[in-house]
C-alpha cells in the first residue's frame, strides 16, 4: 500500500511538473521561433551586406590613392613654389645690392663733380676770368 501510496504522489508530482513546464514551454516557443526568423533573414541580407561593405571599402581604397596621388603633386608643385621663393629673395638680394653700389658710384660721381667746379670756380675768380692763365 505504501507503494501505491508512493507512486500516486510521485505521478501527481510529475503531473504537476508536467502541468507547470507545458505552459513554460509554450511561451519559450514563441521567442525560439522569433529568433529562427531573424537568422533566416540575417543569412538572406548578410551576404549582400558583406558585398557592399567590400565595394564601399574597395571605393575608399581607390579614394585613398588618388588623395594619395594629389597630396604628391600638392607637395612637388609647394617644392617648385620654394625653389622660385629662394630664387626670387637672391635676385632681390642682386638688386638691391647693386642699387646700393649704383647710388654709392652715383654719389662718388655728384660729389667729384662738385668738387671739380669747385676748383674750377675758385681758380676762375682768382684769376680774374682770363682764359689759359693768360
Amino acid at each position: 500500500m505504501i507503494v501505491e501510496i508512493a507512486l500516486c504522489v510521485g505521478a501527481g508530482a510529475l503531473a504537476v511538473l508536467v502541468g507547470l513546464l507545458v505552459p513554460l514551454l509554450v511561451q519559450l516557443r514563441k521567442p525560439v521561433a522569433g529568433t529562427e526568423s531573424l537568422l533566416i533573414r540575417m543569412n538572406a541580407e548578410l551576404p549582400l551586406l558583406l558585398k557592399e561593405m567590400r565595394v564601399a571599402t574597395e571605393n575608399l581604397n581607390v579614394l585613398v590613392e588618388h588623395a594619395r596621388g594629389g597630396v604628391e603633386h600638392a607637395a612637388v608643385l609647394l617644392h617648385a613654389a620654394g625653389t622660385l621663393g629662394d630664387s626670387m629673395h637672391r635676385v632681390h638680394e642682386t638688386v638691391q645690392s647693386r642699387s646700393r653700389s649704383f647710388l654709392v658710384n652715383l654719389a662718388s660721381m655728384v660729389a667729384g663733380l662738385r668738387a671739380t667746379t669747385g676748383v674750377v670756380k675758385t681758380h676762375i675768380h682768382r684769376e680774374g676770368g682770363t682764359v689759359n692763365g693768360k
